[in-house]
């Protein structure tokens, strides 16, 4: 029986396209509930893909996985081309060096400033002047839209959204390759949301990212994603661009995608938002 996603996006109709990250036959549990059930995907260089799924299926557990916060019970993850679990401790944090994070929460040190959190990894793997992490912590902090006094501001003296693009800075300190983003438009009002898509979408473009964002925002689907995946019962249960969502016939896509909540991003829809 030929799965949705393959109806959806055919691989071999396509380009070959360069899979920076390559999960297959993923299965995780926690205790006697499996979360993971023989999952496959494939993340491309340069693309913003959003993982959807039903809440509590696990959307989170994945990035988690992939990072080697949460152990897998079977299942390879290919990072960069290498199996994680033939890695050695110390190839194991070269390859983590290429890889930012943005967890839901942001998750900065609250008794350190905005400019100490993001100078963390630098210190941890870089041997800098503490000129030259001043200066590499100032240009993070303009890319990602802060202003300057942002710099010795503590987290607790910063809104949601500056939380968000501190975090987002800190994610960026060693020039990583690949980004995950979790969640990163919770918590925000609509043009707050809609100004990080923008910034995740422009630092995507101008600094070649490849971008993993587990997401439930509709939002931010339809104007920063490439690709979207959907989660479903442990697997994929449908991947490719959101024209291809729109068109899929599964039960929890079409109520996700054609809900109340969708009908303003619905292309013709009478509510559009970016008509």
């Amino acid at each position: 029986m030929e799965t949705l996603s393959a109806t959806l996006e055919r691989p071999d109709a396509l380009p070959a396209r360069e899979a920076v990250i390559r999960v297959r036959d993923l299965v995780v549990g926690f205790g006697s509930k499996t979360v993971m059930k023989g999952l496959n995907l494939d993340i491309y260089r340069g693309e913003i893909l959003g993982f959807v799924g039903p809440s509590g299926q696990g959307k989170s557990v994945l990035t988690r996985t992939i990072l080697g916060l949460v152990p897998k019970r079977s299942g390879t993850i290919e990072v960069f081309g290498e199996d994680v679990d033939g890695m050695s401790l110390a190839r194991r944090r070269q390859i983590e060096q290429r890889w930012g994070v943005l967890f839901q929460q942001g998750a900065l040190f609250s008794s350190l400033t905005v400019k100490q959190n993001i100078q963390m990894p630098m210190r941890e793997h870089l041997k800098l002047s503490e000129r030259l992490l001043d200066e590499f912590a100032r240009l993070k902090i303009e890319m990602v839209g802060l202003k300057a006094d942002a710099a010795d501001k503590l987290p607790s003296e910063l809104s949601g959204g500056m939380i968000k693009r501190a975090a987002l800075a800190r994610s960026l300190a060693l020039d990583p390759e690949v980004l995950f983003l979790d969640e990163p438009t919770s918590g925000l009002d609509p043009i707050g949301a809609g100004e990080f898509d923008e910034l995740v979408a422009t630092l995507k473009r101008t600094l070649g990212l490849t971008v993993f964002m587990v997401t439930h925002d509709l939002d931010s689907l339809y104007t920063a994603c490439d690709r979207i995946a959907a989660l479903g019962d442990g697997q994929i249960i449908a991947e490719g661009p959101i024209d291809a969502m729109l068109r899929a016939e599964h039960p929890w896509l079409r109520s996700y995608f054609h809900g109340k909540r969708a009908r303003a991003i619905v292309p013709g829809g009478a509510s559009h938002a970016h008509a």
